[in-house]
């Protein structure tokens, strides 16, 4: 039986996720997200959504990235525009 990487948790139904070549094998949804979801660079929450990126900094939305100081990004759900 195959082992959560997450949590560690033996299942026998398994999700494989690849992600940039690397093959991981979760038991849920949740220990996936925690495992492989980037944090917002501004407030640390887990994005799970679209979020926003300037450069190689991630964002969950475009008020963290204004609030660390990116300029130009939007969020795509409100279409409000950054300054």
């Amino acid at each position: 039986m195959a082992h959560c990487d997450s949590c560690g948790n033996s299942y026998d139904q398994m999700m494989r996720v690849e992600l940039n070549g690397q093959v991981y094998q979760f038991d849920c949804f949740e220990c996936a997200i925690h495992k492989l979801a980037p944090a917002c660079a501004h407030c640390s929450t887990q994005v799970i959504g679209h979020g926003v990126q300037a450069g190689s900094d991630v964002f969950c939305c475009a008020h963290c990235a204004r609030a660390s100081g990116k300029g130009g990004l939007q969020d795509h759900v409100s279409g409000a525009r950054a300054a």
